[in-house]
């Protein structure tokens, strides 16, 4: 029986490391020759992955950490776990909606300021004529748009109904089954021009590609109602930092709370930031881990893949005890050439499944007999096939 070894980046939560049975995997930071990598917030280098991996998954939904375009190349799957920490994200979204309204943290900074009185009336009354400094607005019948309706923003949509606010929605992506989460009561909106010249308050819950790099910049922000409050809980990058500052300065934008620290705003009086605190709960961790871990898992024993940023979603159930994995570029012609070496060596197809993705392409052959070390190499002789492993022995 194959053994699989697991090499591990950053503090991987207990319960997601328990996943992997012991009579199977190996697992630690000093792996050697790892068939697969779990990891969390490490930055992981092109030059760090042995040429042993077949699969990385990160526990957590970015994988900005992560050299995509390098491990596609080399025909290697990389997981993340999207929706694992959006409960985590959309309470630290609700915490920065409150503080942003209600002045909770000057408050508190003023009445540690009065540590030294001990006359409980002077004091009494000192914060009964101070507290009007203070004063916030409340959220109900406040409008709310949410850029992003994925796992996380659709659950901020939720929460803000929930707390009587109106909420528009902006996402040219979404998918069928974030639709389906989305609630009835939430406005669609055609740009995100039109969002933002409703919203009084914006949260940004978007991935970080190129598309969306800087998208909140000096033409964005000048779509923005004056004395608006910006949320930044998706990627750091998202936002225009220069263009940022200019916007607080005239007022267009009167609060900015984010959970990315950056030089030039840290200490502005304006600004809130947390330092990368979204998914830092015990439950999102352990819900990450566990993903990731069982993603690792189900890919390494029976080649499926679910929640990949770079292969396509496949599954295929076993009708043989033979299986093949096969990762190739998408070019025509590659099936009819995988088959033709199967055939030449006298093996019948029980069932195989191709699915492809942008420029690659992913195949899940069982097989009548076994194949041995020369059936793989002479399919990974095949030009445009990046990748073959045996599956399941």
């Amino acid at each position: 029986m194959t053994r699989f070894n697991i090499r591990t980046y950053n503090a991987i939560a207990a319960c997601g490391l328990e996943r992997f049975d012991a009579g199977r995997f190996s697992v630690g930071a000093d792996a050697e020759n790892p068939d697969g990598i779990i990891l969390r917030s490490h930055k992981l280098s092109l030059d760090e992955i042995p040429s042993s991996v077949k699969a990385i998954a990160r526990a957590g939904a970015g994988v900005n950490n992560i050299p995509v375009e390098g491990c596609t190349e080399r025909g290697i799957v990389v997981f993340n776990t999207p929706g694992a920490n959006a409960n985590s994200v959309k309470e630290l979204v609700l915490t920065a909606l409150l503080l942003a309204s209600r002045d909770v943290y000057g408050g508190m900074q003023f009445v540690n300021s009065l540590a030294d009185m001990k006359d409980e009336a002077e004091l009494n009354k000192l914060v009964e004529a101070e507290k009007k400094t203070f004063k916030g607005r409340e959220l109900l019948g406040k409008t709310l748009g949410v850029v992003g309706l994925g796992a996380i923003g659709s659950l901020v949509a939720r929460a803000a109904l929930d707390l009587g606010m109106n909420v528009v929605g902006y996402d040219p992506a979404i998918s069928v089954d974030a639709a389906w989460r989305l609630p009835a009561e939430v406005q669609r909106m055609p740009n995100l021009q039109a969002l933002f010249a409703r919203a009084e308050f914006v949260t940004l819950h978007v991935p970080l590609l190129p598309a969306t790099t800087g998208m909140i910049n000096e033409e964005s922000l000048s779509a923005f109602r004056q004395g608006s409050v910006l949320l930044n809980f998706a990627r750091e990058p998202v936002v225009d930092a220069a263009a940022l500052a200019k916007a607080l300065e005239d007022g267009r934008v009167a609060k900015y709370i984010a959970d990315f620290p950056v030089p030039g705003l840290i200490g502005h009086p304006s600004v809130m930031l947390t330092p990368h605190l979204g998914a830092s709960t015990e439950e999102a961790e352990e819900n990450c881990a566990i993903m990731a871990a069982n993603q690792l898992i189900d890919f390494l024993e029976t080649g499926s893949i679910v929640n990949s940023v770079n292969f396509p979603v496949e599954g295929l159930e076993p009708s043989s005890g033979f299986r093949l994995g096969i990762v190739n570029r998408n070019v025509p012609g590659m099936i009819g050439k995988i088959t033709t070496v199967l055939a030449e060596q006298n093996i019948n197809v029980v069932d195989m499944l191709n699915k492809s993705r942008d420029d690659i392409a992913y195949n899940i052959i069982d097989l009548g007999a076994a194949p041995d070390a020369s059936l793989v190499k002479a399919i990974e002789a095949i030009e445009d096939v990046l990748s073959v492993r045996s599956i399941g022995d």
